[in-house]
């Protein structure tokens, strides 16, 4: 042995034989760890497997997103609390808020063009009634600090 020791060279790249890699054996016996899967994406994965449902007396394959949507909708038929489930899901995703949005923007800008055409119709009776007194000049109405 101390004959091998004394044949081998050593130094940098050049470890001593009894620290050397077996022959067929790896540096990195477990190797590198697998792609570890999120737990959103195995959610994903889930929920976008298929389910063969019974609707209406036809059988249809569906995701199991779509049947757990579809059977959340039908218990909120009857239960408060899945309605309440329902609503705040459709709030957090904005569904049906887009109507809503319409309507009210409709409804403030009816308001507005209301609120300008009675200012508009105000400042023509003030014209229409200037004209009629046959001056040029508005009329002054009396303020209460004039006393």
């Amino acid at each position: 042995m101390a004959d091998e020791d004394e044949h081998h060279e050593r130094g940098y790249g050049k470890p001593p034989k009894h620290s050397q890699f077996k022959k067929g054996r790896s540096g990195n016996p477990k190797g590198r760890p697998k792609d570890v899967s999120s737990i959103k994406a195995v959610l994903k994965a889930e929920l976008n497997e298929t389910l063969t449902v019974t609707e209406n007396g036809k059988t249809c394959e569906v995701s199991k997103l779509t049947a757990l949507i579809k059977s959340l909708t039908a218990a909120a038929m009857k239960d408060p609390r899945a309605l309440k489930i329902l609503l705040a899901l459709m709030h957090q995703l904005g569904v049906g808020e887009e109507e809503e949005q319409v309507e009210t923007v409709d409804t403030v800008d009816l308001d507005f063009l209301e609120s300008q055409l009675a200012q508009a119709r105000k400042k023509q009776k003030r014209s229409n009634s200037d004209s009629a007194d046959g001056e040029g000049h508005p009329t002054h109405s009396p303020k209460k600090n004039d006393e």
